[in-house]
């Protein structure tokens, strides 16, 4: 975990593009709001590795976006109760129940089905407003961050100091291979 917040952090800082950094945001947002631990969760993890994203960032937004999750369960099930009991729907999820791999996704569960709308919905906002919060970032609050107090005193930590190395070698390296 401490690995990936480094790497969000030198992604914010670095020449990574601004719409990466966003893509991974958003994904984040999304696997924070779907409960893990069923079919459709799991493919949707797979098919992030085939996009351009920034991966420590999803993974920051997921983990920490997720701790906040049962604080929404009641409103991503009244969501899903919704999305679930529409009558034109009924159709389609009948089909999909009747599949052979389709309920191992879990979507006629109210919080699975609420959370991935919501997921789904959130995406494009998310998206846009944290490729615009990297610009900002990046334009006038940087160069305060890295000449704070804390910064300094974070950057001397010795595990924060292995990390940056690591981070910085890692980034070399794909530059070069690149």
């Amino acid at each position: 975990m401490i690995k990936s917040i480094a790497r969000a952090l030198v992604a914010l800082n670095s020449n990574v593009h601004r719409n990466q950094i966003a893509a991974g945001f958003a994904c984040g947002v999304l696997f924070a709001l779907l409960p893990a631990g069923n079919l459709l969760w799991l493919g949707l993890f797979v098919l992030t590795f085939f996009l351009k994203l920034n991966y420590g960032m999803q993974l920051v937004v997921t983990v920490l976006l997720g701790l906040a999750r049962p604080l929404l369960g009641a409103a991503l099930d009244a969501l899903g109760w919704a999305i679930l009991g529409a009558p034109f729907l009924r159709p389609l999820f009948t089909t999909l129940y009747n599949l052979p791999i389709a309920p191992l996704t879990r979507f006629n569960n109210s919080i699975v089905m609420g959370g991935l709308a919501a997921g789904l919905l959130l995406w494009l906002p998310s998206f846009f407003a944290m490729r615009a919060f990297v610009s900002l970032y990046r334009a006038r609050l940087a160069p305060k961050v890295a000449e704070s107090r804390i910064y300094k005193a974070f950057m001397k930590l010795p595990l924060v100091g292995k990390i940056a190395k690591a981070t910085e070698t890692a980034s070399g390296i794909a530059k070069a291979l690149g």
